[in-house]
């Protein structure tokens, strides 16, 4: 994969059969295998209240896994802002920046991450809804980091973060056009999910048209997340991504389960009436032996510009998983550490 660099964004998801407690531990043993393997960076996803994924809170599990790798970088994929106060943000990983100096990243999203009733549940204040203000939550966050506040302005003292001069590398997480818009003019690093949605490409040429360097950037910087499932042979990832496709139209139907094993997959796919190698609306997935998913993965990149591609893979079993970023990574040429 020549010049393009491997990430990793781990949603920790949740074997049917197999405990919360399982996945997290199967994050950390992922995490050591992809730094052993070169990948460039580990992020940590948020979703809240689903029996599918294990990863509310990156930021408590960025710890663990940076103190059980050596040299991969490790971050949230995403913090979702609106849920938080910019300057716990901003204290929570100066404080992870100083333990591991030179590792870790912060990407923020505005996604809630959960549904509705979740969210009302995640507030200090629960009289009415947070006010949608991420602008100004992202300026002040920015503030507390690169500690400029204007002279005089009454939060400066807090930007005086225990892990200074350690800090982390700040990324703009999205899926539309508004998400490109805010990290041009952030001129922030902007990693767009086309997991989420595959009609990202303008947006991030459009980012890049629009970036304004900052004090912590002087040129726009563009990573693209795809969702990915690589074996041996087509067939078997094929197989393989059913658990994946079985999970999701079921979340669709408003029944959220663990990851099913394949078997299970294809029955419940078959009673919706569903080709189990069709792709999920609205969606695009890279499935296949490694020369496939490669050369996908080499087209994702090329189609947004993008220098780094972070993986994002679901399977019932673990070692499944494993195996597939094994397999992207013996296939792939690395441009080398971000």
């Amino acid at each position: 994969m020549t010049s393009v660099r491997l990430g990793v964004l781990d949603q920790s998801p949740v074997p049917e059969g197999a405990t919360g407690g399982d996945a997290l531990r199967n994050t950390l043993d992922l995490a050591r295998l992809t730094d052993q393997l070169g990948f460039t960076r580990y992020w940590l996803a948020e979703h809240h209240a689903t029996p599918m994924l294990a990863g509310p809170s990156p930021e408590v599990l960025i710890g663990p896994v940076a103190a059980a790798t050596e040299r991969i970088r490790v971050g949230s994929g995403g913090i979702m802002l609106p849920h938080y106060s910019p300057l716990k943000v901003a204290e929570s990983f100066s404080v992870l920046s100083g333990l591991y100096p030179g590792r870790i990243d912060l990407g923020i999203g505005r996604a809630p991450g959960t549904d509705t009733q979740t969210m009302l549940a995640l507030q200090r204040d629960r009289r009415q809804p947070s006010p949608d203000d991420f602008p100004e939550q992202l300026a002040e966050l920015l503030a507390y980091l690169n500690d400029d506040f204007p002279p005089g302005h009454p939060l400066a003292r807090l930007a005086a973060l225990p892990g200074r001069p350690a800090a982390p590398e700040l990324w703009l997480l999205g899926s539309s056009a508004q998400s490109a818009a805010w990290a041009a003019e952030g001129g922030l690093a902007y990693a767009f999910a086309d997991f989420i949605n595959p009609y990202g490409a303008e947006y991030a040429r459009d980012y890049r048209r629009r970036f304004r360097p900052s004090s912590g950037r002087s040129e726009p910087k563009v990573a693209v997340a795809v969702s990915v499932v690589c074996a041996a042979t087509t067939e078997e990832a094929e197989y393989l991504a059913t658990s994946w496709r079985a999970g999701f139209q079921m979340m669709l139907r408003g029944r959220l389960i663990p990851v099913p094993p394949p078997e299970k997959a294809l029955g419940l796919l078959a009673s919706l009436g569903l080709d189990p190698k069709a792709p999920l609306p609205g969606r695009r997935a890279i499935v296949g032996d490694p020369q496939t998913v490669r050369a996908g993965i080499e087209a994702v990149a090329e189609e947004y510009g993008a220098g780094e591609v972070i993986v994002v893979t679901i399977t019932h079993d673990h070692q499944a998983r494993r195996r597939s970023y094994e397999l992207i990574a013996n296939d792939a040429q690395y441009a080398g550490p971000g």
